[in-house]
């Protein structure tokens, strides 16, 4: 059983708790003291008495004298037994102003010759009485007087002690549980405003570049302690403001930079590759090493290329450039890409199985139809490059009530756990050496993730065992036309 979770109901019960333990130490200590005092007071009775009615018991009853001796002064109750060398001679105990002989069992003599003639009080139970109070005093004769007194009275002022206490613990109990409750909720509200304010906080985007927290909490008096958390959280927010700020003006300045180099970039690389597209068609002969050089320029001019433009689309999609939206039928989108990562795979040697699985009617959603191809070429570029030849991959386009969903599965190795939190960032690359065999910029994921979110939509590993990607469209409206995608 699992107790209460908040602060306020943990101290709330505390404080119940505590008063709960302190009213039954007083309930016990009352009724401890209470019920020494009534024995006292018993004992006292009995000492008083100095074995008078168990000495008239020695005499023999007048024949004309049903009321047999002398019960004047005692209680109603009184039990007399007179002993004689371990030997009960009489026992009788007085019913108004009469005495009745008490019937004994062995038992009862015997707990009676055991009591010890020193005038102290003792408790014993007779089988045909309830339970007593005696004393044993030596008498003239040689003998033992036991003097009884009952202690139902006793008892039974006992238990309406015991009762009293309970009911008036009780209410107390819950009178003190309502006022403690009010009490800790007034006492716990700064705390509250501290935990609304840092909820605030949480709620707000600070990874998409929002800095801004003017969020404060307004408890900052040192002389408390929820006051010293308040100046110490608020303290903690300006650091992390001013961080984040800083954080957003590196970046800024860092996507200006990649946005202008690639740029800039983008007339050398493309007149080097001309130069060597040009040199590679020369009629006149040309030595071998050098047409391999020229070769390999063009080939590293056009991945230069490609790199620049994937560095432009991202400055472009950061900046919050809009896209061109318009119908676009998205099943032809993966034809198109399917079949260009078929004959890329051919090219490069290693033999995939490529599968598609497409609804029978058009797939219509709202967006670029270049930006979208580059998607769908991407997330099949990435089970090419990094899955081994005979990998079965399959694109699967379905349906949902209002979005479009595209998987890319394979059944390859998978992705590595030390990149599935971070897959879809930039330059994160499954081959992480500095001489790279699979040519990948570690960019065509972080396209994927942020076309998808540029036309409403998210990107996914959807399934990092057998390497599911997920990319998650919204549909396009009802009655809207297709654009076929530009070659």
């Amino acid at each position: 059983m699992k107790g209460p979770r908040s602060l306020w109901a943990r101290l709330t019960a505390g404080l119940v708790l505590l008063l709960a333990l302190s009213c039954l130490a007083v309930g016990i200590a009352t009724t401890t003291a209470l019920g020494r005092f009534l024995v006292g007071r018993l004992d006292d009775q009995l000492t008083a008495s100095g074995g008078r009615f168990p000495a008239s018991l020695e005499h023999e009853r007048r024949k004309d004298n049903d009321n047999g001796p002398d019960t004047r002064g005692q209680a109603s109750g009184t039990f007399g037994a007179r002993l004689f060398g371990r030997t009960v001679t009489a026992a009788a105990v007085i019913r108004g102003d009469s005495d009745r002989v008490v019937p004994l069992t062995v038992a009862d003599r015997r707990a009676l010759a055991d009591l010890p003639a020193d005038g102290r009080g003792r408790s014993i139970s007779l089988s045909a009485l309830d339970d007593y109070r005696v004393v044993a005093v030596p008498g003239d004769d040689g003998d033992v007087l036991v003097t009884g007194l009952p202690l139902r009275p006793a008892e039974d002022t006992l238990h309406r002690v015991v009762l009293v206490e309970v009911v008036v613990f009780a209410a107390v109990l819950v009178a003190a549980g309502v006022a403690a409750a009010v009490m800790v909720r007034l006492t716990l509200r700064p705390l509250r405003r501290v935990a609304a304010t840092a909820s605030r906080i949480t709620e707000r985007p600070l990874a998409s570049g929002q800095v801004a927290m003017p969020e404060r909490v307004p408890d900052t008096d040192p002389r408390t302690e929820v006051g010293r958390v308040g100046a110490a959280l608020n303290r903690m927010l300006g650091h992390v403001e001013n961080a984040l700020a800083r954080r957003q003006a590196s970046e800024e300045r860092l996507r200006r930079f990649a946005a202008d180099a690639s740029h800039e970039l983008r007339t050398p690389v493309a007149a080097i590759r001309g130069h060597a597209e040009l040199a590679l068609r020369t009629a006149e002969p040309v030595p071998p090493d050098v047409t391999r050089a020229l070769g390999r320029i063009e080939a590293e001019s056009v991945r230069m290329a490609e790199l620049v433009d994937d560095l432009m689309l991202l400055a472009r999609l950061d900046a919050g450039r809009p896209l061109d939206t318009r119908p676009v039928d998205l099943t032809r989108i993966v034809l198109d890409a399917t079949a260009d990562a078929t004959a890329d795979a051919r090219a490069a040697g290693p033999e995939h199985r490529w599968e598609l699985v497409l609804p029978e009617q058009p797939v219509i959603v709202t967006g670029d139809a270049r930006s979208l191809h580059q998607v769908v070429a991407n997330l099949l570029a990435n089970a090419r490059a990094h899955t081994p030849p005979g990998t079965h991959v399959t694109a699967r386009l379905t349906l949902t009530r209002n979005n479009v969903v595209l998987d890319v599965e394979d059944d390859g190795p998978g992705v590595p756990e030390e990149l599935r939190d971070e897959v879809f960032h930039r330059f994160v690359r499954a081959d992480q050496g500095r001489s790279r065999t699979s040519g990948s910029t570690g960019l065509g994921l972080a396209i994927v993730q942020a076309v998808a979110t540029a036309h409403n939509g998210h990107a996914e590993l959807a399934d990092a065992e057998h390497t599911v990607f997920r990319v998650v469209l919204p549909r396009a409206h009802a009655g809207a036309g297709a654009e076929r995608p530009d070659p």
